[in-house]
């Protein structure tokens, strides 16, 4: 396999389970504004950044996630989100703190001053699905060590 990190990047697609899918569909469709493709009575596919995320219904939550230590924050173990440009990262930290969403990691840069700087925040889906969304001021810096 080739490194693609030049290459035009392809959409990816990601199921993740909710347990009620009016609340996930009033989250991910009213709260954070993406707009929902085909749907059926126990799935929702949603266009995330250009992404083709999919909410499967499922009557049995999942367990709760496990944590990492990260730069003095627990950051769940298994969580999924985009890396925007900042100016977008920024609207949307505005937007989220403006309806008042409960953060479970809120809006800050971490590794300040170390090639890794980033601006993250975490928040649960209704679900618990734990979404990132990060931002480098140097997009070079992504996968640099």
């Amino acid at each position: 396999m080739t490194d693609n990190t030049n290459s035009t990047l392809s959409p990816f697609h990601l199921a993740i389970t909710v347990s009620n899918l009016q609340q996930a569909e009033a989250f991910y469709c009213g709260l954070m504004g993406f707009s929902k493709g085909r749907t059926d009575s126990r799935w929702i596919d949603l266009n995330f950044f250009g992404h083709q995320v999919t909410l499967h219904l499922v009557e049995e939550p999942g367990d709760a996630p496990a944590t990492n230590p990260v730069d003095g924050d627990s950051v769940p173990a298994r969580h999924f989100g985009v890396i925007l440009p900042m100016p977008d990262w920024q609207l949307l930290a505005d937007k989220l703190q403006a309806a008042n969403c409960n953060f479970l990691i809120a809006p800050r840069i971490r590794f300040r001053g170390e090639v890794g700087e980033q601006a993250t925040m975490f928040l649960l889906d209704p679900s618990g699905n734990a979404l990132e969304f990060k931002s480098f001021a140097d997009s070079s810096r992504i996968f640099a060590t």
